[in-house]
Protein backbone atom coordinates (compact mmCIF):
# COMPACT_ATOMS: atom_id res chain seq x y z
CA UNK A 1 0.00 0.00 0.00
CA UNK A 2 1.32 3.43 -0.99
CA UNK A 3 -0.10 6.56 0.65
CA UNK A 4 0.84 10.18 -0.07
CA UNK A 5 -0.05 12.97 2.37
CA UNK A 6 -0.29 16.60 1.28
CA UNK A 7 -1.92 19.82 2.42
CA UNK A 8 -1.26 23.39 3.42
CA UNK A 9 1.62 23.87 5.83
CA UNK A 10 0.57 23.71 9.46
CA UNK A 11 -2.56 21.62 8.93
CA UNK A 12 -1.08 18.54 10.60
CA UNK A 13 0.30 16.50 7.70
CA UNK A 14 3.33 15.30 9.62
CA UNK A 15 1.25 14.40 12.66
CA UNK A 16 -1.01 12.27 10.48
CA UNK A 17 1.93 10.57 8.76
CA UNK A 18 3.53 9.74 12.11
CA UNK A 19 0.33 8.28 13.56
CA UNK A 20 -0.56 6.34 10.40
CA UNK A 21 2.96 4.91 10.28
CA UNK A 22 2.81 3.89 13.93
CA UNK A 23 -0.61 2.26 13.64
CA UNK A 24 0.34 0.29 10.52
CA UNK A 25 3.57 -0.84 12.21
CA UNK A 26 1.70 -1.89 15.34
CA UNK A 27 -0.60 -3.91 13.07
CA UNK A 28 2.43 -5.95 11.86
CA UNK A 29 2.85 -4.18 8.52
CA UNK A 30 6.31 -3.38 7.20
CA UNK A 31 6.26 0.43 7.11
CA UNK A 32 8.56 2.88 5.34
CA UNK A 33 7.83 6.55 6.08
CA UNK A 34 9.21 9.10 3.62
CA UNK A 35 9.83 12.69 4.69
CA UNK A 36 9.60 14.64 1.43
CA UNK A 37 8.61 17.93 3.05
CA UNK A 38 11.34 20.62 2.86
CA UNK A 39 10.63 21.44 6.52
CA UNK A 40 11.66 17.95 7.55
CA UNK A 41 10.54 17.11 11.07
CA UNK A 42 8.90 13.69 10.67
CA UNK A 43 11.80 11.98 12.47
CA UNK A 44 11.28 14.12 15.57
CA UNK A 45 7.52 13.65 15.44
CA UNK A 46 8.03 9.88 15.33
CA UNK A 47 10.38 10.08 18.31
CA UNK A 48 13.56 9.06 16.50
CA UNK A 49 16.60 9.62 18.75
CA UNK A 50 19.11 12.18 17.45
CA UNK A 51 16.70 13.11 14.68
CA UNK A 52 18.60 16.33 13.99
CA UNK A 53 21.58 14.27 12.80
CA UNK A 54 19.69 12.62 9.93
CA UNK A 55 21.03 14.01 6.65
CA UNK A 56 18.52 14.34 3.78
CA UNK A 57 19.36 12.44 0.61
CA UNK A 58 19.34 15.70 -1.37
CA UNK A 59 22.24 17.00 0.75
CA UNK A 60 24.48 13.95 0.28
CA UNK A 61 26.80 15.48 -2.31
CA UNK A 62 29.14 12.49 -2.53
CA UNK A 63 26.25 10.09 -3.07
CA UNK A 64 24.67 12.31 -5.72
CA UNK A 65 27.97 12.55 -7.59
CA UNK A 66 28.55 8.80 -7.33
CA UNK A 67 25.12 7.92 -8.73
CA UNK A 68 24.58 10.69 -11.32
CA UNK A 69 28.13 11.52 -12.34
CA UNK A 70 27.74 15.20 -11.42
CA UNK A 71 28.38 16.92 -8.12
CA UNK A 72 25.65 19.27 -6.86
CA UNK A 73 26.32 22.86 -7.91
CA UNK A 74 28.43 21.91 -10.89
CA UNK A 75 27.38 22.77 -14.43
CA UNK A 76 27.40 19.66 -16.62
CA UNK A 77 26.05 18.84 -20.05
CA UNK A 78 25.31 15.21 -19.22
CA UNK A 79 24.42 13.22 -16.12
CA UNK A 80 22.54 10.04 -15.37
CA UNK A 81 18.77 10.59 -15.40
CA UNK A 82 18.09 7.07 -14.10
CA UNK A 83 20.73 6.45 -11.46
CA UNK A 84 20.90 3.23 -9.46
CA UNK A 85 18.81 3.61 -6.29
CA UNK A 86 17.52 0.16 -5.34
CA UNK A 87 20.17 -0.25 -2.65
CA UNK A 88 19.60 3.16 -1.03
CA UNK A 89 16.63 2.32 1.25
CA UNK A 90 18.63 -0.36 3.09
CA UNK A 91 21.72 1.88 3.30
CA UNK A 92 20.12 5.16 4.31
CA UNK A 93 16.86 4.44 6.11
CA UNK A 94 16.78 4.54 9.90
CA UNK A 95 14.39 2.54 12.06
CA UNK A 96 12.66 3.19 15.36
CA UNK A 97 9.74 1.38 17.00
CA UNK A 98 9.06 -0.67 13.89
CA UNK A 99 8.93 2.30 11.49
CA UNK A 100 11.65 2.77 8.87
CA UNK A 101 12.29 6.35 7.76
CA UNK A 102 13.99 8.04 4.83
CA UNK A 103 14.45 11.81 4.68
CA UNK A 104 14.46 12.96 1.07
CA UNK A 105 15.01 16.71 1.24
CA UNK A 106 13.87 19.47 -1.08
CA UNK A 107 13.25 19.06 -4.79
CA UNK A 108 14.83 22.00 -6.58
CA UNK A 109 12.43 24.16 -8.57
CA UNK A 110 12.58 24.71 -12.30
CA UNK A 111 15.22 27.11 -13.54
CA UNK A 112 17.94 25.93 -11.16
CA UNK A 113 19.64 23.72 -13.73
CA UNK A 114 22.76 23.05 -11.67
CA UNK A 115 20.58 21.22 -9.16
CA UNK A 116 19.23 18.70 -11.67
CA UNK A 117 21.42 15.86 -10.34
CA UNK A 118 19.67 16.07 -6.96
CA UNK A 119 16.28 15.99 -8.65
CA UNK A 120 17.28 13.04 -10.82
CA UNK A 121 18.34 11.02 -7.79
CA UNK A 122 15.28 11.94 -5.72
CA UNK A 123 12.84 11.23 -8.54
CA UNK A 124 14.45 7.88 -9.28
CA UNK A 125 14.33 7.00 -5.58
CA UNK A 126 10.66 7.95 -5.24
CA UNK A 127 9.86 5.85 -8.30
CA UNK A 128 11.63 2.86 -6.79
CA UNK A 129 9.92 3.27 -3.42
CA UNK A 130 6.44 3.54 -4.92
CA UNK A 131 6.71 0.99 -7.71
CA UNK A 132 9.00 -1.69 -6.34
CA UNK A 133 8.82 -1.79 -2.55
CA UNK A 134 6.54 -4.47 -1.12
CA UNK A 135 5.50 -2.65 2.04
CA UNK A 136 3.38 0.21 3.31
CA UNK A 137 5.00 3.44 2.07
CA UNK A 138 3.67 6.68 3.57
CA UNK A 139 5.00 9.91 2.09
CA UNK A 140 4.88 13.30 3.84
CA UNK A 141 4.89 15.93 1.06
CA UNK A 142 4.65 19.70 0.90
CA UNK A 143 1.51 21.44 -0.38
CA UNK A 144 1.62 19.88 -3.82
CA UNK A 145 2.60 16.72 -5.66
CA UNK A 146 6.10 17.72 -6.82
CA UNK A 147 7.64 14.37 -5.94
CA UNK A 148 5.09 12.48 -8.03
CA UNK A 149 4.75 12.14 -11.79
CA UNK A 150 2.56 10.25 -14.22
CA UNK A 151 4.74 7.20 -13.87
CA UNK A 152 4.50 7.06 -10.08
CA UNK A 153 0.96 8.40 -9.58
CA UNK A 154 -0.51 5.08 -10.69
CA UNK A 155 1.23 3.38 -7.78
CA UNK A 156 -0.31 5.66 -5.14
CA UNK A 157 -3.27 3.89 -3.56
CA UNK A 158 -4.47 7.05 -1.81
CA UNK A 159 -3.57 10.72 -1.81
CA UNK A 160 -4.76 12.19 1.48
CA UNK A 161 -5.13 15.95 1.74
CA UNK A 162 -5.13 17.28 5.30
CA UNK A 163 -7.32 20.31 5.89
CA UNK A 164 -8.24 22.43 8.88
CA UNK A 165 -11.30 24.69 9.26
CA UNK A 166 -9.89 27.65 7.34
CA UNK A 167 -10.51 29.14 3.92
CA UNK A 168 -6.85 29.03 2.86
CA UNK A 169 -6.55 25.39 3.84
CA UNK A 170 -9.61 24.49 1.76
CA UNK A 171 -8.35 26.53 -1.21
CA UNK A 172 -5.03 24.67 -1.03
CA UNK A 173 -6.89 21.35 -1.05
CA UNK A 174 -8.64 22.29 -4.30
CA UNK A 175 -5.30 23.25 -5.88
CA UNK A 176 -3.71 19.99 -4.80
CA UNK A 177 -6.62 18.02 -6.24
CA UNK A 178 -6.20 19.72 -9.62
CA UNK A 179 -2.45 19.09 -9.63
CA UNK A 180 -3.07 15.46 -8.73
CA UNK A 181 -5.62 14.99 -11.50
CA UNK A 182 -3.17 16.50 -13.99
CA UNK A 183 -0.84 13.55 -13.41
CA UNK A 184 -3.65 10.99 -13.36
CA UNK A 185 -4.02 10.59 -9.60
CA UNK A 186 -7.73 10.14 -8.98
CA UNK A 187 -7.97 8.30 -5.65
CA UNK A 188 -8.04 11.31 -3.34
CA UNK A 189 -9.32 11.54 0.22
CA UNK A 190 -9.50 14.28 2.83
CA UNK A 191 -8.84 14.26 6.55
CA UNK A 192 -10.16 17.16 8.60
CA UNK A 193 -7.86 18.14 11.46
CA UNK A 194 -8.07 20.47 14.48
CA UNK A 195 -11.84 19.97 14.66
CA UNK A 196 -13.23 21.73 17.73
CA UNK A 197 -16.95 21.23 17.13
CA UNK A 198 -19.60 19.82 14.84
CA UNK A 199 -19.76 23.29 13.32
CA UNK A 200 -16.13 22.95 12.17
CA UNK A 201 -16.89 19.54 10.69
CA UNK A 202 -20.03 20.73 8.91
CA UNK A 203 -18.21 23.79 7.53
CA UNK A 204 -15.55 21.60 5.91
CA UNK A 205 -18.10 19.22 4.43
CA UNK A 206 -20.20 22.04 2.99
CA UNK A 207 -17.20 23.85 1.51
CA UNK A 208 -15.74 20.73 -0.11
CA UNK A 209 -18.54 18.98 -2.02
CA UNK A 210 -17.40 15.94 -3.94
CA UNK A 211 -14.40 15.21 -1.72
CA UNK A 212 -14.13 11.90 0.14
CA UNK A 213 -13.73 12.48 3.86
CA UNK A 214 -11.82 9.71 5.62
CA UNK A 215 -12.25 11.20 9.08
CA UNK A 216 -12.14 14.22 11.35
CA UNK A 217 -9.38 14.50 13.94
CA UNK A 218 -10.38 16.49 17.04
CA UNK A 219 -8.31 19.40 18.29
CA UNK A 220 -6.43 18.38 21.41
CA UNK A 221 -4.09 20.73 23.29
CA UNK A 222 -2.12 17.68 24.42
CA UNK A 223 -0.93 17.19 20.83
CA UNK A 224 0.20 20.81 20.64
CA UNK A 225 2.08 20.56 23.93
CA UNK A 226 3.76 17.29 22.97
CA UNK A 227 4.85 18.77 19.65
CA UNK A 228 6.28 21.89 21.31
CA UNK A 229 8.13 19.75 23.83
CA UNK A 230 9.53 17.48 21.14
CA UNK A 231 7.75 14.39 22.46
CA UNK A 232 6.42 11.61 20.20
CA UNK A 233 2.75 12.22 19.43
CA UNK A 234 1.60 8.61 19.47
CA UNK A 235 0.89 8.52 23.21
CA UNK A 236 -0.21 12.13 23.58
CA UNK A 237 -3.95 11.86 22.89
CA UNK A 238 -6.18 8.80 23.00
CA UNK A 239 -8.97 10.79 21.30
CA UNK A 240 -6.76 11.59 18.33
CA UNK A 241 -5.31 8.09 18.21
CA UNK A 242 -8.77 6.48 18.10
CA UNK A 243 -9.83 8.66 15.17
CA UNK A 244 -6.66 7.90 13.22
CA UNK A 245 -7.22 4.18 13.85
CA UNK A 246 -10.66 4.62 12.27
CA UNK A 247 -9.03 6.42 9.32
CA UNK A 248 -6.67 3.47 8.84
CA UNK A 249 -9.68 1.15 8.78
CA UNK A 250 -11.32 3.31 6.10
CA UNK A 251 -8.14 3.30 4.01
CA UNK A 252 -8.00 -0.48 4.16
CA UNK A 253 -11.75 -0.94 3.64
CA UNK A 254 -12.96 1.48 0.92
CA UNK A 255 -16.65 0.75 1.55
CA UNK A 256 -16.36 2.80 4.74
CA UNK A 257 -15.44 6.02 2.87
CA UNK A 258 -17.67 9.03 3.44
CA UNK A 259 -18.36 11.27 0.47
CA UNK A 260 -19.38 14.88 1.01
Amino acid sequence: MKIAISGKGGTGKTMLVSLLSTIFAQSSYSVLAIDADPNANLAATLGFPNSERIIPISEMADLIEERTGVRPGEVATFFKLNPKVNDLPEKYCVEHNGVKLMVMGRLKKGGSGCYCPENALLQALVTHLLLERDEVVIMDMEAGVEHLGRGTAKAVDKLIIVVEPSRRSVETAYRIRELAKDIGLQNIGVVGNKIRSEKDKDALISSMPGFEFLGFIPYDQAIVEADLAGFPLVHSSQRVMREVEDIVARIIEPTLYMTA
